[in-house]
């Protein structure tokens, strides 16, 4: 208990306001405040373009699987995610007509497995870069 309270920080004396919206924040300049509300929004941003390239990377990965584990391809759900894959691939990612073309014995798979897995992965490489260049 000794330890507790040796390190519980001392309490200011800061007061809280209610402005003119209503909320409740300490006492402060109207620049600090929009330093704030744009600080808060720019955090917002970069979550944003951080989930929009997940689930990018999380449709390429699970169609890369979906191939390896010869999914029935008729399935809507399969199909959705197959599709999906397809659209944000690019083109550079393509499983068809990739950064590596295999060939012989289970190349769909080993296109999708390589292809599909490199794209997801700079997609994660790329989401993190621009999520960190946006955040403050």
């Amino acid at each position: 208990m000794a330890l507790r309270k040796a390190n519980k920080t001392d309490e200011t004396d800061e007061t809280d306001e209610t402005d003119e919206t209503g909320t409740t924040g300490k006492t402060g300049t109207i620049g600090d405040t929009a330093k704030n509300a744009l600080t808060a929004t720019r955090v917002r941003i970069a979550q944003l373009v951080w989930l929009v390239f997940l689930v990018c990377a999380l449709f390429l990965a699970i169609g890369a699987l979906l191939i390896a584990l010869d999914a029935n391809k008729e399935n809507s759900l399969v199909k959705f995610v197959l599709d999906a894959a397809s659209a944000v691939d690019l083109g550079i990612f393509s499983r068809n007509n990739g950064i590596k073309d295999f060939s012989g014995s289970n190349a769909d798979v080993k296109n999708a497995l390589f292809n599909w897995g490199i794209g997801a992965v700079v997609y994660l490489i790329v989401g993190r870069i621009l999520a960190g260049i946006v955040r403050p």
